[in-house]
């Protein structure tokens, strides 16, 4: 089986989150990788034991090298399903590209981080363990998928973890995290007929929102080198129920991106301070329902980081200075399991994933695994 053909036949196993049921893709590549040698453990939380992973291990002793992609796919909503050109689930190549759900997101680096483990596992001067992670759930934060995994002690130790997303094969090492806030105000409803007998809940809501509003300008200070600032970004809001009566209640829904080395403690304080001095009164005003999904960040420092930024180097023709990732992905999980360094890296651009039309090029798909296995041979088979 070709690059091309590993990745259309993963393509072909629809595992949209949710309802995230990994069992039939997770099978696919457990069978996959036990069959060249590998080592292959199957595994789900018990609160939701259709959320396969497969952790495939080939090799042992030092050092460890960790080749992690995400199995699950975001659904096909109903808005784009009858935009798409081709079967999302066929697999087709077109101009130099395969199309699909899941095709770049997640499956291309996937594909690529399997197709290095079997090339690997033809060959008997293996070095060192590489350690293959395909994990459930990330689309929806992880926390059933590689934080399940990390926590529960089925992840090895790694001197060195490649996360494998959408960075047009650049090296990333740093992407934002992200905390969601609820703010909802209270008053009194009364008949419009005459609103002063009431509390406005939208009128206060109104005032929290200006203040929301400057408090994102005034994140613009603070600058990390990679993903640029923190923002704070009023994503929702519900309030009233018709138009001849005060709402006595209104909710917005935030979202705030903290930039590596912000403190989500500090960042939840500093946000309960903004609401805090917000004057609404007679209406009463809160903050709550907080999510948290952190940031990640690491060096490349290690002998390995090197190595790899030189294997992209040469074979992209650049220069492999890191770069930020956009979106959040599973590395902010897995800064325990590692002893050394972390990058994401893979082909295509996250902004095709999500969308009617999914795919990646091929060409680009092909460099991506030229680099993995580069990396890997002058690793794992010097000497």
């Amino acid at each position: 089986m070709t690059l091309i053909e590993l990745l259309q036949s993963l393509v072909r196993i629809p595992s949209p989150n949710p309802p995230g049921d990994t069992r039939a893709i997770a099978d696919f590549i457990a069978q996959t990788m036990a069959a060249v040698g590998c080592q292959v453990v199957s595994v789900a939380p018990d609160s939701k034991p259709e959320a396969v992973s497969v952790i495939a291990t080939l090799g042992s002793g030092d050092p460890v090298i960790m080749l992690h992609a995400h199995i699950d796919t975001v659904p096909i909503a109903a808005d784009e399903a009858g935009q798409w050109s081709v079967d999302p689930y066929a697999a087709v190549i077109k101009d130099g590209r395969v199309y699909g759900k899941g095709s770049v997101d997640d499956k291309a680096p996937l594909a690529a981080m399997m197709q290095t483990i079997l090339n690997a596992a033809a060959r008997d001067s293996l070095r060192g363990t590489l350690v293959l992670v395909a994990a459930a759930e990330e689309e929806v934060g992880g926390r059933l998928g590689t934080r399940w995994l990390a926590d529960n002690g089925h992840l090895p130790m790694c001197d060195f973890i490649i996360v494998g997303e959408q960075t047009h094969n650049r090296v990333a090492t740093a992407h934002k995290g992200v905390m969601r806030a609820t703010v909802r105000t209270t008053g009194k409803s009364v008949h419009a007929t005459n609103p002063d007998r009431g509390i406005n809940a939208i009128t206060a809501m109104a005032r929290a929102v200006l203040a929301l509003e400057a408090y994102h300008h005034q994140l613009a200070e603070r600058v990390h080198p990679l993903v640029g600032v923190p923002t704070c970004n009023i994503g929702v809001i519900h309030g009233g129920s018709t138009a001849n009566a005060v709402p006595d209640s209104c909710a917005v829904y935030l979202d705030r991106r903290m930039i590596p080395g912000e403190d989500p403690a500090a960042v939840q304080r500093e946000m309960q301070a903004v609401i805090a001095a917000v004057d609404v009164a007679p209406a009463q005003i809160s903050i709550g329902d907080w999510l948290t999904s952190n940031w990640f960040d690491s060096t490349v420092d290690s002998p390995l980081a090197q190595t790899f930024l030189a294997v992209v180097g040469e074979i992209l023709g650049i220069d492999p200075q890191p770069i930020g990732y956009l979106p959040g992905s599973d590395a902010k999980h897995l800064t325990g399991a590692t002893r050394g360094e972390m990058i994401i890296f893979g082909p295509g651009s996250y902004e095709v994933a999500h969308a009617f039309d999914e795919y990646v090029d091929i060409a680009e798909l092909e460099q991506t695994q030229r680099i993995l296995q580069t990396f890997i041979d002058r690793t794992l088979f010097h000497g």
